[in-house]
């Protein structure tokens, strides 16, 4: 299930007041969710939760549920 905070981040990123993220939302579904914002999400997700991805990790991300788990791994929840 995606946390409030990284739903927050997503959503500040993107300008948007509220969108139902699940954890099967992919990049494409959500509004203004393009290649350079996918960008600008990672950029700050990683600051926000103090944790820095590999190339690799990024490009593994299939929805929004990989990148909570991701997050969820990184941060040791």
């Amino acid at each position: 299930m995606i946390s409030q905070e990284l739903k927050k981040v997503i959503l500040t990123q993107l300008d948007l007041d509220d969108f139902d993220l699940q954890d099967e939302t992919m990049a494409t579904q959500v509004p203004g969710w393009d290649s350079l914002n996918h960008v600008n999400i990672i950029l700050a997700v990683e600051k926000h939760f103090n944790i820095k991805f590999k190339s690799y990790e990024v490009l593994r991300l299939k929805d929004v549920g990989d990148l909570q788990k991701l997050v969820d791994t990184k941060t040791g929840k």
